[in-house]
């Protein structure tokens, strides 16, 4: 895991390697420098390119200071530095590098308070006026020059974090940022990075290692961690030989209406791909003929009208209710048995939530290690407004532990919360995924992990991830502009063997 840190954080674990690599301030701020240009070169490659570094006159100032001066040692030939002096204070190492580089020649010029800004040809702005250190939104001076060079619509390439936006915390929906088409950050991605209300702001970003302690990162052990490919190899269980159907589990999935077959279907089959032994699905009568023509490997519990299934709960390893399955009488009945009589985790999607929502006091009878799997609108319905994805995060973090279950917030980087307070943040994943059945496919891959007897947890981490990496794997190559859910079903079993190599 990729631990992500605050701005506090981030500062103790700066102060840390200065002290015990040892290494000064100064070197340190070179190599970060050397790293941002190091990626710079290689994707703009073009060294007539006209380059404006704005420099606030902090760290951040001082990295655009150092950057500066290495284009220059690059040879790109029209780099010229504009420095914000809007405070009367400085730190050291901006005052270091602004000292060493004076003698590359390079124009440099002062931007005063309340003065008319400077006229801007350049053809590429690097951001360097502020940054992680901000808790309040820009005013004055700083946000008229934000406003200023928005206007410009320049290419933008922020050195850390965009000037105005927070690592953390909460972001407004009309917060003073500079906007950014990329932003080259130190280390691990800031935490707001993965949140929904950084696309206005941040195009696309990338992070470079600096060489910051890494065992002193792990020792902040912070409650934000990023998943990466390494994490979910070291977790997936390979299959061996003598094994059947019945060492893989039963799962079962309780879905759909008439008008909805298509959510059970797509579950249950990712269910089916995704490795469970066996799967059945519970669907009502009408349903069945599909089930059979689209995947006759799935069994199947029908559900008459106005006639409640007998179910065996016992006799599966796993359960998931809610998708396509209505929110009539019939529905929360079914779902209430389920609640009190299975006694064991349970996977809790769409219209299952929905009725978790409306009929409050089942929350008692979910079963411990549940997972519950919202998206935006039904965390909203379940827990209450919120302004922000920052709010959301803090509200569940509290319903994870006060309901001892898992929540899977789906996001651009789903993040799976967890019981102790840990919240992972999935890395696969992209925009041609927005398509409708996705998350009844997501709702099935849990399943079957918790089938196979993988935990709660593990189900959460390893899932998320290979249903974005599946979508990757089918999307990336050829640049699908839109992927179906079903196609992603496929890939499956050929994703998971891709990360066990």
């Amino acid at each position: 895991m990729l631990p992500l840190l605050i701005s506090s954080q981030i500062r103790e674990a700066d102060a840390y390697t200065i002290a015990h690599e040892p290494i000064a301030s100064i070197d340190l701020m070179e190599r970060a420098s050397r790293a941002f240009v190091g990626w710079f070169i290689n994707h703009f490659q073009d060294k007539r390119q006209s380059i404006a570094v704005y420099c606030g006159t902090g760290n951040n100032g001082g990295d655009g200071l150092a950057i500066a001066r290495m284009l220059k040692d690059h040879h790109y030939q029209q780099v010229e530095v504009k420095i914000a002096s809007f405070s009367s204070k400085s730190s050291d190492d901006f005052n270091t590098n602004l000292h060493r580089l004076i003698p590359s020649g390079i124009a440099i010029q002062e931007i005063k308070p309340r003065q008319d800004l400077p006229l801007e040809n350049s053809s590429i702005i690097i951001d360097a006026l502020l940054g992680t250190g901000l808790n309040k939104p820009l005013s004055g001076d700083y946000e008229r020059l934000v406003s200023y060079l928005n206007s410009l619509h320049k290419t933008v390439v922020a050195v850390d974090v965009p000037t105005g936006f927070f690592s953390e915390g909460e972001t407004g929906p009309d917060a003073p940022v500079l906007k950014a088409d990329l932003v080259i950050t130190f280390q691990q991605p800031k935490i707001n990075f993965l949140l929904p209300e950084s696309a206005p702001y941040i195009h696309c970003w990338d992070a470079v290692n600096i060489g910051i302690n890494e065992s002193f990162i792990q020792s902040l052990n912070s409650p934000y961690q990023l998943v990466e490919e390494k994490d979910i190899s070291s977790r997936l269980k390979p299959r061996h030989r003598f094994t059947n159907k019945g060492t893989y589990g039963h799962a079962l999935i309780i879905a759909g209406q008439p008008q909805t077959m298509g959510a059970a279907l797509l579950c249950s089959s990712a269910c089916a791909h995704a490795g469970a032994g066996l799967t059945t699905a519970c669907i009502p009568q009408s349903g069945l003929n599909a089930l059979n023509s689209y995947q006759p490997e799935i069994m199947a519990i029908v559900r008459k009208e106005n006639e409640q299934p007998e179910i065996e709960w016992e006799k599966f390893n796993a359960i998931a209710v809610g998708p396509g399955l209505g929110k009539d009488k019939e529905a929360l009945t079914l779902f209430t048995d389920l609640l009190k009589n299975y006694g064991k985790p349970v996977i809790i999607d769409a219209d299952a939530l929905n009725l978790l929502a409306v009929h409050y006091g089942l929350w008692k009878y979910v079963p411990a290690d549940s997972i519950i799997t919202p998206h935006v609108k039904e965390f909203d319905r379940l827990f209450g407004e919120h302004k922000n994805w920052w709010q959301r995060l803090q509200t569940a973090t509290q319903m994870a532990r006060e309901h001892k279950v898992y929540i899977v917030l789906k996001n651009d980087y789903t993040i799976s919360v967890t019981p102790d307070g840990k919240l992972y943040f999935n890395s696969t994943g992209n925009a041609a995924m927005a398509s409708g059945g996705m998350g009844d496919v997501l709702t099935g891959v849990l399943t079957a992990l918790l089938a196979q007897r993988y935990s709660s947890e593990d189900a959460c981490i390893i899932g998320t991830y290979i249903h974005g990496k599946a979508g990757d794997e089918l999307t990336l190559p050829d640049r699908l502009h839109v992927l179906l859910a079903g196609r992603l079903v496929t890939q499956l079993p050929v994703t998971i063997a891709g990360l066990m190599t």
